[in-house]
C-alpha cells in the first residue's frame, strides 16, 4: 500500500511540476499553438488517407466506401515490368548526387574559411549563393536553351572545337549528370553558408594554438577545422541518407521527355504519371507509400549507426 501511494504521489508531483512549468511560460506555448494546430491539421490529419494505398479508391465511394484490397497495390508495383528500372534510376540519382554534391558545400566553405580578403569573401558567397534563388522552371530552361544542338552555346563551342553536336536534353546518357551538375550549381552556395556558421563558432584559441605549435594552414584545417563542423556535417548526411529515395520531383518531370525517359523514369515522376495523368489514385498512393517507408527505415538505420560511431545524432 506505501509502495502504491508513493507511486501515486510521485506521479501527482510530476503532474504538478509539469502545469506549474506551463505556467510560468505560458507565452511561449501560446506561441507555439499555432504552429503545431497547423502542423496537426495540415500534416498529420491528412495522414489517415494513406488507407487509400490498401484500396480501390473510388472518387465517388469515398475513400471509407472504396474496397479494401490490402497489399494489391503493393505488389502490382513490385511486379510491374519497370520496377527495378525504376528503384535504379531513383536510388544511382540520388547516391551520384551524395557523392558528387554532398562534399562541394564542405570544401568550398573551408577555403573561404582561409580567405584574409573579406571583400572578396564576400564576393564569392554572393556568387554561387545567387543561384540558389532561381527557381527550377527557368534553371531547367536555361539548360535546354544552353545546350540545344542548333542554337546552343555549348553545341557552338564543340563545333568550333571540330566536333558534332550533342544531344544533351535527349540522350539518356547525359540525364544523370546534367541533373548532378546543375543541382551542385544550384544548391552549394545554400549548404556553404551552413558550413561558414558552423566554422564561425569554432573557438579561435584553438586556431592560435595550432598556429603557434608550428601546424600549416592544411594541419589546422585537418585537425581543427573538420572536427570542429563534424557534428553539422554527420546531421546533414543523415538528413541526406534518409531522404535518399526522395529525388527532386520538380526537375527530373521537367528535364523528361520520350527519349530519355528510361533514365529519367524515377519513383516521384511515376507517381505523378500513374496518379495525376492516369487516375490510379489508390495505386500511386501506394508507391508513394513504399517509397515513404524506405526512407524512414534508411532515416532511423543512419542515425543509430551514427549514434553509435560518432555519438552524434538526431534522436
Amino acid at each position: 500500500m506505501e509502495s502504491v501511494i508513493s507511486k501515486e504521489q510521485a506521479t501527482g508531483v510530476k503532474k504538478s511540476g509539469v502545469w506549474k512549468r506551463i505556467k510560468a511560460s505560458y507565452q511561449l506555448y501560446l506561441f507555439l499553438f499555432p504552429a503545431v494546430v497547423l502542423y496537426l491539421v495540415f500534416k498529420y490529419y491528412p495522414m489517415y488517407g494513406i488507407q487509400i494505398a490498401f484500396r480501390n479508391f473510388t472518387p465517388s465511394k469515398g475513400i471509407w466506401g472504396s474496397d479494401w484490397v490490402g497489399i494489391d497495390n503493393f505488389v502490382r508495383f513490385f511486379k510491374a515490368y519497370n520496377f527495378w528500372q525504376i528503384i535504379e534510376n531513383t536510388v544511382s540519382l540520388q547516391v551520384l548526387t551524395l557523392l558528387f554534391g554532398f562534399p562541394m558545400p564542405i570544401l568550398i566553405a573551408l577555403m573561404l574559411n582561409q580567405l584574409n580578403g573579406r571583400r572578396y569573401k564576400k564576393f564569392v558567397q554572393t556568387v554561387i549563393y545567387a543561384p540558389n534563388f532561381i527557381s527550377m522552371v527557368v534553371l531547367v530552361g536555361m539548360l535546354i536553351v544552353f545546350l540545344s544542338p542548333t542554337s546552343g552555346i555549348v553545341n557552338h563551342l564543340i563545333v568550333l572545337l571540330g566536333g558534332k553536336p550533342i544531344q544533351f536534353m535527349s540522350d539518356p546518357q547525359w540525364f544523370r549528370p546534367l541533373y548532378i551538375l546543375s543541382g551542385i550549381w544550384q544548391e552549394t552556395g545554400f549548404g556553404t553558408i551552413i558550413y561558414l556558421a558552423a566554422l564561425a563558432g569554432i573557438n579561435p584559441e584553438l586556431h592560435e594554438a595550432a598556429t603557434m605549435d608550428g601546424a600549416s594552414k592544411w594541419r589546422r584545417i585537418l585537425h581543427v577545422d573538420i572536427p570542429g563542423i563534424m557534428p553539422t556535417i554527420i546531421i546533414l548526411l543523415i538528413f541526406t541518407l534518409g531522404n535518399i529515395m526522395n529525388v527532386g520531383f520538380e526537375k527530373a518531370f521537367l528535364m523528361q521527355n520520350d527519349l530519355n525517359y528510361s533514365a529519367s523514369n524515377i519513383i516521384p515522376t511515376y507517381v505523378y504519371t500513374q496518379g495525376i495523368q492516369k487516375a490510379q489514385y489508390s495505386y500511386s498512393a501506394a508507391v508513394g507509400l513504399f517509397n515513404t517507408l524506405i526512407n524512414i527505415v534508411l532515416l532511423l538505420a543512419v542515425n543509430r549507426i551514427a549514434k553509435k560511431a560518432t555519438g552524434t545524432s538526431l534522436f
